[in-house]
């Protein structure tokens, strides 16, 4: 069974999912904002992480802020994402 961010969709089916144009969801990948799982072809695929990701950027774009704004913003819930990962471990 296929994990969260283990890469499923097609790059025009992930583009429908969130509402997005194709071209847009290659311009985010050079900035980095997100990293989906390559075919052996080359071909990307997008996991439900990428999906949610995706929607966070949508959702940023929508509030405003331009792509470098949002990377920093992607990087930091990153970061909280870990500590609090480590703030579980601690407590276990």
């Amino acid at each position: 069974m296929a994990g969260s961010d283990d890469g499923v969709y097609a790059i025009s089916v992930a583009a429908s999912m969130v509402s997005m144009e194709i071209q847009n969801l290659r311009v985010y990948e050079r900035r980095g904002l997100l990293t989906p799982d390559r075919t052996a072809g080359g071909s990307r695929l997008y996991s439900d992480d990428d999906v949610v990701r995706l929607e966070r950027i949508r959702d940023l774009l929508a509030d405003g802020l331009n792509l470098v704004g949002i990377a920093r913003v992607l990087e930091l819930e990153d970061e909280v994402d870990r500590l609090r990962a480590r703030l579980g471990e601690q407590s276990a």
